[in-house]
C-alpha cells in the first residue's frame, strides 16, 4: 500500500494507545476494487487489502465503500458513512462500547464520522490536517458540508495554529478548536553513526534530502532547479508520483542528473538513515498542514529550510531548526540552502530542539480533551 500516507494519524493512534486509560479500535475504510488488473495499478493495490489487520498492536477495520466518478467528491460522504456505519454498528454489538469517534480530515471523513456519531449516539471529534480545510474547503458543496460537521461535532482540532485560523475563517466557533499538533518519536528518528551511513550508501558531498510525494505542491521540481546554483551539493529525493519522469527530465536539463539520486519510496527505517546522511533537509511545499518529514530531520540532527507556509512557522521559530524561506523559487531556496549550511549550529543543537517536540504533551492534551467529551456527554 502507500508506506506513508497517514503514517502521521497512525503514529498519533499508536502513541496515545500506549496509555493504559485509552484503547484503539480503528476502522480505515478503503474504495471497492473488486480485483487486480495490471492497467489500472493505483486502484487494483485495494484488492489486496485485507478486510480486517492489525498494527503496531491495534486492530484495524477497512471496510470498503463505493466510489463513484465525477460526481465522487459530492456523494463520498455518504458513501464512506454507509460503509463505515455499519463496521462500527457491528463491532459495537459484537465486541465493546464505543466511548469516543476520533475522525480525521473533516472531508469526507469528517462529514461521514459526525453522520455516524448522530446515528449511534456518540461524540465526535474531528482534527483538520491541512488539504481538507486549505483546498476543499474552497469547493460549495464540500465548504456547506465541513461547515456543517463543525458545527455538530463535539471538538474540534487542528494541527496548527494555521490550520485553526482557516477554520475560524469559515465562521467555525473558536473556543470549539484545540491545536494539537504533531510530535515525532524520538526513538525511531535518532541520530546515528552518519560517517559510517554515508560510506555505505556513497555519499560524500554535502547533501540535500526532499521527502514527499513527487506531486507539484511538494515543489522538488524547485529544489532541482536549486542545485544549479549550489555547485557543490547533491539532491536525494525520496517518494514517488506521477511527475517521476518529469523531474528526470528537469534533473537532466538543469545538468544536474549526476547530482540527483531518486529513492522511490523507502520504509522508515531507511528514512532514518538518509535523514542522518543529509546535511539539511529543504520542504518546498506550496502548502502544508504540519508536516512531519520537519520534525523527524530535525530529530534525526538534520536542519531544514522550508517554505513559509501552513504549519512550517510553528516549527522553525529557532535558529536550531533551520529557516524560512518566505518565496517559493529556487534563488530563495538555494540562498536559504547555504545560510542553513554556513551557520555555526550543530547537528546536536537540532536534536536538543526536536526534543521539545516529542509526543507526550501533545498525547496529554489528547487525553484530556476526550476525557471532556465524555463528561460533557454524560
Amino acid at each position: 500500500m502507500q508506506t506513508r500516507h497517514g503514517v502521521f494519524i497512525e503514529e498519533r493512534v499508536r502513541q496515545l494507545n500506549l496509555h493504559d486509560d485509552i484503547s484503539f479500535t480503528v476502522v480505515a475504510p478503503i474504495p471497492w476494487f473488486p480485483f487486480k488488473i495490471s492497467k489500472l495499478p493505483k486502484y487494483s493495490i485495494y484488492a489486496d487489502v485485507p478486510s480486517m489487520e492489525e498494527r503496531s498492536g491495534i486492530t484495524v477495520h477497512h471496510p470498503r465503500y463505493i466510489v463513484i466518478p465525477k460526481i465522487g467528491m459530492i456523494l463520498a460522504p455518504l458513501l464512506l458513512a454507509a460503509s463505515t456505519y455499519r463496521a462500527i454498528r457491528s463491532i459495537k454489538l459484537n465486541e465493546y462500547q464505543f466511548d469516543i469517534i476520533d475522525a480525521h480530515y473533516f472531508y469526507p471523513d469528517g462529514v461521514a464520522a459526525v453522520i455516524i456519531g448522530r446515528l449511534l449516539n456518540i461524540p465526535v471529534m474531528i482534527t483538520a490536517r491541512g488539504s481538507d480545510i486549505n483546498l476543499l474547503s474552497k469547493y460549495f458543496v464540500p465548504r456547506k458540508l465541513i461547515q456543517w460537521a463543525a458545527r455538530n461535532a463535539d471538538k474540534l482540532a487542528t494541527v496548527s495554529k494555521d490550520l485553526k485560523s482557516s477554520l475560524i475563517s469559515l465562521g467555525v466557533e473558536e473556543s470549539k478548536i484545540n491545536v494539537f499538533r504533531n510530535g515525532v518519536d524520538l526513538d525511531k528518528f535518532r541520530p546515528m553513526d552518519r560517517i559510517k551511513i554515508r560510506k555505505r550508501i556513497n555519499i560524500n558531498n554535502p547533501t540535500i534530502i526532499s521527502v514527499g510525494n513527487l506531486i507539484e505542491l511538494k515543489g522538488h521540481h524547485l529544489v532541482i532547479e536549486a542545485l544549479i546554483e549550489l555547485p557543490d551539493f547533491q539532491l536525494i529525493i525520496v517518494g514517488e508520483g506521477d511527475m517521476r519522469g518529469k523531474l528526470e527530465k528537469l534533473a537532466s536539463e538543469y545538468r544536474v542528473s549526476d547530482r540527483v539520486r531518486f529513492m522511490g519510496n523507502v520504509n522508515q527505517e531507511v528514512l532514518v538513515e538518509l535523514y542522518n546522511a543529509s546535511d539539511i533537509l529543504v520542504l518546498a511545499s506550496s502548502r502544508e498542514g504540519m508536516a512531519n518529514v520537519l520534525l523527524e530531520a530535525l530529530a534525526c540532527g538534520t536542519p531544514v529550510v522550508a517554505t513559509d507556509v501552513g504549519g512550517n512557522r510553528e516549527v522553525i521559530n529557532h535558529m536550531s531548526a533551520g529557516v524560512l524561506v518566505y518565496k517559493r523559487n529556487s534563488n530563495h531556496i538555494a540562498t536559504g540552502i547555504n545560510e542553513v549550511f554556513n551557520r555555526n549550529v550543530t547537528r546536536d543543537d537540532a536534536r536538543k530542539y526536536a526534543e521539545t517536540l516529542s509526543w507526550t504533551e501533545v498525547t496529554q492534551s489528547i487525553r484530556r480533551s476526550f476525557a471532556n467529551m465524555i463528561i460533557n456527554r454524560s
